[in-house]
């Protein structure tokens, strides 16, 4: 794939060297040259530098042939005014935003351009490492607002259906690790000794499942 980054700080490195290693074809933009200091010489990618939203340096880039854009400045608006202009004038199938600001994040949100708010995820993640929780983050899709969790089925749960703890639009059991095997359930699948849990479950949430799991 072809990618293009905007924006060479911490985030913007870092993710330029994760894709670089995954052998995709990376092209980074900043506007300090010394921004691209923080790569490894190991990075392979196209270092640009120059403003990010320059129809000129884009199209230099390679926007009109990318398959992806992650806009990560230091700058909502520049974020946001990139990202529009690569799915919406370009056409790029896959763009992300950087928004720090929740409220930002939310209403280009609604407005299509999918966003993530390093703020709004991180404090959702702080407070799931200080208070204790027998539910397990694995990741959080979108911006944030859904975790997929894995637990281990509580002894209140033996015996009874994936639908005893479903709660549409909420919490959805998506699959069950059981005796090394991984299996996708219905709502009448029973939980068994050693069943581990996959769910899919809003961040608000939370606690209604720790209920319906029998830990809180």
């Amino acid at each position: 794939m072809k990618i293009l980054i905007i924006g060479c700080g911490r985030l913007g490195a870092g993710l330029a060297q994760a894709l670089s290693l995954r052998s995709h074809q990376v092209t980074i933009i900043d506007r300090d040259a010394t921004a691209f200091d923080r790569l490894l010489p190991s990075f392979a990618g196209q270092q640009l530098d120059g403003a990010g939203f320059d129809r000129g340096l884009l199209l230099r880039a390679g926007i009109d042939r990318a398959d992806g854009l992650a806009a990560v400045t230091g700058s909502d608006e520049v974020n946001a005014v990139v990202a529009r202009v690569a799915r919406e004038v370009f056409k790029v199938p896959r763009v992300v935003a950087r928004l720090d600001d929740p409220r930002k994040a939310e209403i280009y949100r609604r407005l299509g351009l999918q966003t993530i708010a390093p703020v709004t995820w991180g404090i959702s993640r702080i407070a799931d490492l200080l208070c204790y929780t027998p539910l397990a983050p694995v990741i959080s899709l979108g911006t944030g607002e859904v975790d997929i969790v894995e637990a281990e089925a509580t002894p209140l749960l033996i015996g009874r259906m994936v639908a005893d703890v479903t709660l549409p639009g909420e919490i959805h059991v998506v699959a069950i690790t059981r005796r090394g095997s991984t299996l996708l359930p219905t709502m009448g699948t029973v939980f068994q000794i050693g069943d581990q849990l996959h769910l899919a479950v809003l961040g608000i949430s939370m606690e209604r499942l720790n209920v319906l799991l029998g830990a809180a």
